[in-house]
């Protein structure tokens, strides 16, 4: 019943579509409606009367719900401010859990049966380089890839390359019309494993694990979360225009493409 008081004088419910097993609160801005089977749920922003209680007799025959209910005010209701917050928090969930590290690129090659592929050797702090192919022919200069320090995605599943298996990508930054490309760089003090991540210094200790190769082709993770990275006005990495990509040493920059995609 305390739910209920407090559901009532709430000014505005967004409904969350989700179904918990108890009653409780959630982030401190959630509160939950008793439904059962004979009860329609609650469209957004109608008040929230509670159905008289299932007769005895029927009780058990009926499995009861608990539909989840956000409230927030009228501004959110019109705006849709807090569903597109709680999106944005989905996708920067999403995206710390890609493996994206610092790499260092031991050394690099044409791709013998691809015009268009360089093959590199790259560090990712791990027992044994891996090999991984990019299509940077077009974009940057073979002696600019020798040596040098790199961000990778790690936790894509191999693919074959033309006779070559891949084990990552380098991530780069490019314009609108893909003319110009360059890859991102890593901050100085950076070295080979260094996560990289999307937020603050303050959140490295709390990042989920990364998911597993097959889960990032099975949920399309990485479908899902390119889009939503760009570099900014400065030609900083970001996702969602506020999450910072960054390491333990800084953030990931692309060195003179502003406002750029990221892939």
């Amino acid at each position: 019943m305390a739910a209920a008081a407090a559901l009532t004088s709430a000014p505005f419910l967004r409904r969350c579509g989700s179904f918990l097993p108890t009653i409780r609160l959630i982030n401190n801005r959630h509160r939950i409606i008793h439904t059962a089977a004979n009860r329609s749920p609650i469209a957004n922003g109608e008040s929230a009367p509670l159905s008289p209680l299932t007769p005895s007799s029927t009780r058990r025959k009926i499995e009861p719900q608990f539909l989840c209910y956000c409230t927030g005010t009228e501004a959110e209701a019109e705006s849709g401010t807090g569903t597109a917050e709680a999106e944005k928090d989905t996708v920067k969930e999403a995206a710390n859990t890609l493996d994206i590290r610092v790499g260092r690129i031991i050394k690099a090659w044409r791709h013998e049966e691809a015009d268009s592929l360089f093959v590199e050797e790259v560090d990712v702090g791990e027992a044994e380089p891996r090999t991984i192919c990019s299509g940077l022919v077009k974009y940057v200069p073979l002696d600019q890839l020798q040596e040098r320090n790199v961000v990778v995605l790690a936790n894509l599943k191999a693919r074959n390359m033309r006779g070559v298996k891949s084990f990552g990508m380098l991530m780069a930054a490019s314009d609108a019309a893909h003319e110009n490309v360059e890859l991102l760089v890593p901050p100085e003090g950076a070295v080979p494993g260094d996560r990289v991540w999307f937020g603050s210094i303050d959140e490295k200790d709390s990042l989920p694990d990364a998911a597993s190769p097959n889960q990032i082709q099975k949920k399309k993770i990485w479908e899902e979360i390119q889009p939503h990275l760009k570099t900014d006005d400065s030609g900083f990495a970001i996702l969602d225009t506020k999450h910072s990509m960054r390491t333990s040493a800084g953030p990931i920059i692309s060195q003179s493409l502003k406002n750029a995609n990221i892939s």
